[in-house]
Order: C-alpha cells, then structure tokens, then sequence
C-alpha cells in the first residue's frame, strides 16, 4: 500500500495535478484486436469509451494535466491522446516507471499529486508512488490490494471518467466543470 495509508480517498484526490493511466485494460476492455489486411499486414483496432473521452477532456480543461503509460506501440493511442490533449504520451513501455518519472518531473508534480488508473500486475509499481492509486473494477487481485480506490466501471467502460469525476467533485470543482463539457 502506498504511503500515508490514514489519508481518506477525497483527501487524496483533492491533491491530484496529474493523472496518469494504462491503456489497454483501462481506456479499453484489454481486448488485443489484430486485423489481416489484404497486403499481408496486420492492423490493430481499439475501442475507446466516449465517456472516458469525455473525462479526459473535461480533466484537461480544468488543468488536470494527463497521461499514457502503455506497454504498447500503438498509432490508434497515440491517436486518441491527441484528440483529448493528452500531455504526456509513452508507447511500448515495458516497464513503466522510468516514463512515470518522466511526466512527474515534466509535470511539476510530486508523487502525491499523482492519480494512477490501472489493471494488471505491470501498474503496482506506479499505483504504489502514487498519492491516488486506482484499480479498475475487474483489474488484478493484486493491484486492487495496493490501491486506494476501485472503480465501480470496468476497463474500457468508463472508469478514467469516474476517477476524473472522483478528483474533480473532491477539489468541489465538479459543478464548474460540467458546463465546460464540449461534444
């Protein structure tokens, strides 16, 4: 378990300046789709939650800066980082802390200012710095016993949105941020 353990969930989020997150599990359900395209080539397809979309561009627009820490290459995330303005993007990390340190550092942030969204046993790691570690709902045994908050969402089914409501309704910035949603 992280350290401080006696600070509540809302005490945590309340710090919270950068949120970083998993991909594949979390921003999707973990399933790994690769297509035969006719010319021998394989493409790999992702399905992302409008919600979570949602989330991450209302994140952005309160100034919660963003990020990705995935541990693969793919042109589709690097994709859907730029359409939400994802700061902080890292592709093909097999271990991910040197890319946490990283968006920290570029962040000006301290470890208690960071939330953590993740699902399998690479993201303990992470979620143990983190002031905010987060385990989607069907995430590892493992993580969920590190971590400070579950979601109720599973991956790729809303949960960077609940933890992105979770921190903003926990500053008491929710209701500013609501009318900010844009389509």
């Amino acid at each position: 378990m992280p350290e401080n353990t006696s600070l509540t969930v809302t005490e945590r989020a309340r710090k919270i300046r950068l949120f970083l997150m998993d991909v594949d599990g979390t921003l999707t359900d973990g399933g790994v789709c690769l297509m035969s395209l006719p010319n021998g080539d394989i493409a790999e397809m992702k399905v992302f939650d409008a919600h979570d979309g949602q989330g991450l561009s209302l994140a952005h627009t309160m100034g919660i800066k963003t990020g990705f820490i995935t541990g693969r290459k793919s042109p589709a995330v690097a994709r859907r980082a730029q359409e939400l303005g994802v700061e902080f993007v890292y592709l093909g990390q097999a271990k991910k802390m040197k890319a946490y340190e990283d968006c920290m550092e570029k962040a000006g942030v301290t470890e208690a200012e960071v939330a953590y969204l993740g699902d399998d046993l690479p993201d303990m790691p992470l979620a143990q710095r983190s002031g905010l570690a987060v385990a989607v709902a069907n995430a590892a045994f493992e993580l969920k016993a590190v971590s400070h908050y579950i979601t109720q969402a599973p991956g790729g089914k809303g949960a960077a949105r609940e933890v992105i409501e979770l921190i903003l309704k926990s500053q008491g910035r929710w209701e500013e941020a609501v009318p900010q949603a844009r389509a």
